[in-house]
């Protein structure tokens, strides 16, 4: 018993430190509002329209899943740093 109480609180005190570190990670991947807004007005010339929520950042630049464009085509669509597309994959 002695044992599992130990186990079980250096598992929790490392998930405590961990936390920050998981959380700072998240913010680290999320598409800031000014970019996304871009995005979005970039989506709208191109005739197409997406969840913002569905907007990844990438090493490289972003990835748009589920991209709905004129026609009820679907497409995950990738972006570089400028915003410039790069690749497109029907779904």
């Amino acid at each position: 018993m002695k044992n599992i109480i130990k186990t079980l609180s250096i598992t929790l005190v490392a998930l405590f430190l961990a936390g920050p570190t998981i959380a700072l990670a998240d913010d680290d991947e999320k598409v800031d509002k000014a970019t996304v807004e871009k995005i979005m007005a970039k989506l709208k010339e191109m005739k197409c329209e997406m969840d913002p929520k569905d907007i990844e950042k990438e090493d490289d630049g972003y990835e748009l899943d589920d991209v709905f464009c004129e026609g009820g085509k679907q497409f995950d669509i990738e972006l570089d740093k400028d915003l410039n597309e790069t690749g497109r994959k029907a779904e």
